[in-house]
């Protein structure tokens, strides 16, 4: 029993589809990572707010002045900036923004806010 030639119209056929799924995977691979990246910079905004504003709380009784910055201290710290900082009796309030690296067009800033009190 003889076996059949096969056909010269597919030839090559599994190399193009396995080009275009790897194409696909990096594609995906990409997306991951790029979303991935964006979500530490907002994990990055609110940690520097929650440690902004519990530092902010810790100096509350020198006033708003020293208040705020330790808060900007502490922010600038962690890779972030104050955009807000105020006092509401004992409690600091504190606004940060972080920026992702420039390697992340397309993003803007990551925005958190956090309200500490004294112990």
């Amino acid at each position: 029993m003889a076996c059949a030639e096969p056909s010269h119209g597919d030839r090559g056929a599994a190399v193009v589809w396995a080009a275009g799924a790897i194409a696909a995977l990096l594609v995906l691979a990409a997306v991951v990572c790029w979303l991935g990246a964006a979500l530490v910079v907002r994990h990055r905004a609110a940690g520097a707010a929650d440690l902004a504003a519990l530092g902010a709380a810790g100096y509350a009784m020198r006033g708003q002045e020293a208040a705020c910055a330790r808060a900007r201290t502490v922010a600038d710290r962690m890779g972030a900036r104050v955009r807000g900082c105020r006092l509401v009796g004992w409690d600091a309030l504190v606004r940060v923004e972080a920026r992702p690296p420039d390697s992340l067009v397309g993003f803007g800033t990551a925005t958190a806010q956090a309200r500490a009190g004294p112990p």
